[in-house]
């Protein structure tokens, strides 16, 4: 049995098996292995995999000349069927991980039934992934079978995070509503002109002066927020004071006395009443464009939100009755539910 699973963009394969038991025929044994092996042929080499089975072999103590797949604390002597498993791991580049952590063999034997104490279950997994194993032990107490004990296994999946796509840096245009910034950059527009009233004919040239020139005069945004908060309230006074702020606060993480707390605090109170003020402003400005002939939009705009932001539902498409049909009028939407109809959104 095979389970997949995506864990933070990591694939891992969990592979479950029961081998056949000494005394069974060698071709249903082969059998066995030849599934095992197709099933991880299927597996693409960049996944993760686990196998967790009862293999009824035993891989014994020791690891002379299989090294570079298994430890040395396994349990008792090598038997045929536990030669296979071993071979197993060789074939497909695999790692049996019960043996590489030592352990009392209390915790390493997995199966017992009368005065029989043995190791036939075993977790594995791909020895470039060994890394990632912390421990591996048998949970004493713990049945999962009559006989066998259950294998605990703590695995850390090391996580690559892709990085974040940088947001293009974009011109503050929006600084235009402001007269004093317009009037700026008429004035640096008309220098980068040459001073000429008509634009030149070559408009690639020209947009080229324009851009340039905005993104010296009106600055640009950082890259890494969608909507630049200037756009609403923040103002260079905020931006500063918020700075001051971060700064006295990696001052006092590195050296934490009375008087860089004190700092720290003060610098937080100022920010708020920074912010506030700053917001105040903003909204004074709002309500006076409001009552303008341009601010209809703003007006608008608001208003659709905050009716918006008032309903429980933000999107509906139509309703249908249990036919099909768009039911189109309110009294039929009602007379629907009414007699109990499926509908449909």
């Amino acid at each position: 049995m095979s389970l997949k699973l995506e864990i933070e963009g990591v694939m891992l394969n969990v592979v479950s098996g029961y081998a056949p038991q000494v005394g069974c025929e060698l071709e249903e044994k082969e059998r066995f292995w030849s599934e095992l092996d197709e099933v991880m042929e299927s597996i693409p080499t960049g996944e993760r995999v686990v196998i967790g089975a009862d293999f009824n072999g035993h891989v014994g103590e020791g690891n002379r000349g299989d090294e570079e797949v298994m430890g040395k604390f396994g349990v008792k002597e090598r038997n045929r069927e536990g030669q296979m498993v071993v071979d197993f791991a060789k074939r497909m580049d695999m790692a049996l991980v019960n043996t590489y952590f030592q352990k009392r063999e209390e915790h390493r034997v997995t199966y017992k039934n009368g005065g029989r104490r043995t190791q036939v279950d075993y977790i594995l997994c791909r020895r470039g992934n060994l890394k990632e194993i912390s421990d591996c032990k048998v949970v004493v107490g713990e049945s999962v079978a009559r006989q066998h004990r259950m294998v605990v296994c703590r695995m850390t999946l090391m996580v690559c995070k892709t990085k974040r796509s940088k947001i293009e840096k974009k011109t503050k245009w929006w600084k235009l509503k402001k007269e004093e910034c317009c009037e700026e950059f008429r004035q640096k527009l008309r220098q980068a002109l040459g001073g000429q009233v008509v634009l030149p004919d070559d408009w690639e040239t020209t947009a080229e002066v324009i851009r340039e020139t905005g993104r010296k005069v009106l600055g640009v945004s950082s890259g890494r927020r969608k909507e630049d908060k200037e756009t609403w309230w923040w103002n260079e006074e905020v931006q500063d004071s918020v700075q001051r702020k971060r700064l006295a606060k990696k001052k006092w993480d590195m050296d934490r006395t009375e008087e860089n707390r004190q700092e720290y605090k003060e610098l937080q109170r100022r920010v708020k009443r920074v912010v506030s003020k700053a917001k105040q402003k903003a909204y004074d400005e709002l309500y006076t464009r409001l009552d303008t002939r341009e601010g209809e939009k703003d007006l608008y705009r608001l208003a659709r939100q905050r009716d918006g932001d008032g309903k429980d539902v933000q999107q509906v498409r139509v309703i249908k009755d249990r036919d099909g049909r768009v039911l189109t009028s309110e009294e039929s939407v009602q007379k629907g539910i009414g007699k109990g109809k499926t509908l449909r959104s």
